[in-house]
């Protein structure tokens, strides 16, 4: 199991992608808009928060809240309960 990892968070920022690439690890702020950077600080579970902690996802990285917890598959699963998601799927 690797150690905590220690994330340095902006004041302002809400989230922080933390990617580890080739020994040297890097670390992100996830920028929003100012109208969903506000919607996000209220409101985790929306659709664009949601879709910006999956990019960082995708390239590889992991995801830090302010608070410095890691938001994880498990804690989208709770943001998911708290809202109604409709999800299609293309043929």
């Amino acid at each position: 199991m690797s150690p905590p990892t220690t994330v340095a968070v902006p004041p302002e920022a809400i989230y922080v992608c933390v990617t580890d690439r080739d020994g040297r690890r890097s670390q992100t702020v996830i920028e929003f808009a100012p109208k969903v950077h506000a919607l996000c600080r209220r409101h985790p579970e929306m659709g664009p928060c949601q879709y910006e902690r999956n990019a960082c996802r995708a390239g590889g990285g992991r995801v830090y809240a302010a608070s410095g917890q890691e938001i994880t598959i498990a804690t989208e699963a709770e943001y998911d309960k708290r809202v109604r998601r409709v999800r299609f799927q293309a043929n």
